[in-house]
């Protein structure tokens, strides 16, 4: 039987996706697992180095490992790397009731804001925040669609893409197909109150809220959501909430290019992976110097961690 689950994947201290084309190939990924494993997708949020996840499936744990081997495959032959990509355990969640569903999709939804990356949910690209209503919120935009003969070839694998599925210019499955969009409307009710949940503040009110619930269970906070990610605080992350943090500031994909397009051609380097610690930790003293940035965020891009 079908039961609900948020999973959380975890790149660990490394970087989960480096460009838009990793974003892309790491949602097709999980959309070809999901086909595989003949699951729903409710809701997404693909980070730099976290993914959260919204599914309705009877093996969890076989749609993570069958996204986790065709990601890691293309990610491992990109940047000439090795080994497994991402912590050993995922994080995952039994999603009993509504209120429980709600706040698990609304957080993760949400999740590009509690990051300080975003300042809506909406304005945030690889998530699907824009599919839910999209109609009656605006977002129901013709994409130019890659023709048909051409999509087996941005899929990973043996992969073939499900009747009905189409893929944009950019390689990208349409999230509208992927997502079981009818669901998650019917859970939401109206658009006005999805846009009420993908604005709400975090706090008791969710929490009083998930009571309604027959089911006994645990409910879901950015606390609970977030175990595990230890990209920053709590505190941090609701702080985030109001959207009033700098957006200027330099993001994980934005360094992650200024390393791979600029600083490793002059090097000579293809790849990260394959620079020496010494050499790290150079381009980590000039990273420091020349951008201030935080050693934190200049190690994960460098894996150095």
């Amino acid at each position: 039987m079908k039961r609900t689950y948020h999973i959380c994947i975890s790149a660990g201290n490394e970087i989960y996706c480096r460009d838009e084309q990793d974003y892309i190939r790491c949602f097709n990924s999980l959309a070809m697992a999901i086909a595989e494993t003949e699951s729903s997708l409710l809701a997404e949020s693909i980070m730099s180095t976290h993914m959260h996840t919204c599914v309705r499936t009877e093996c969890p744990k076989e749609l993570v490992e069958a996204h986790r081997r065709k990601y890691s495959r293309y990610y491992n032959t990109k940047y000439k790397r090795r080994g497994r990509l991402g912590e050993r355990q995922h994080f995952i969640i039994t999603l009993e009731g509504l209120y429980h569903n709600l706040a698990a999709m609304s957080y993760t939804l949400r999740n590009s804001l509690h990051h300080g990356i975003s300042p809506t949910p909406f304005a945030y690209p690889h998530c699907s925040a824009r599919v839910i209503f999209r109609k009656e919120l605006g977002f129901d935009i013709r994409s130019d669609l890659m023709p048909k003969h051409n999509i087996r070839s941005h899929l990973p694998g043996r992969c073939k893409c499900p009747e009905g599925w189409r893929m944009d210019r950019s390689g990208l499955l349409l999230r509208e197909d992927v997502i079981d969009t009818s669901d998650v409307e019917h859970m939401y009710g109206t658009p006005r109150n999805f846009l009420f949940h993908m604005n709400r503040l975090s706090g008791e009110e969710w929490k009083r809220e998930q009571e309604k619930d027959k089911e006994k269970t645990r409910p879901v906070t950015i606390e609970t959501i977030e175990t595990g990610i230890n990209q920053q605080t709590i505190e941090q992350m609701l702080h985030n909430e109001h959207g009033r943090n700098d957006y200027r500031k330099m993001s994980d994909i934005e360094l992650c290019h200024l390393i791979d397009k600029v600083i490793l051609p002059e090097l000579g380097t293809v790849s990260v992976y394959k620079l020496s610690h010494q050499k790290k930790s150079a381009i980590a003293e000039y990273l420091f110097r020349e951008h201030r940035l935080t050693q934190v965020q200049i190690k994960r891009c460098l894996a150095m961690m």
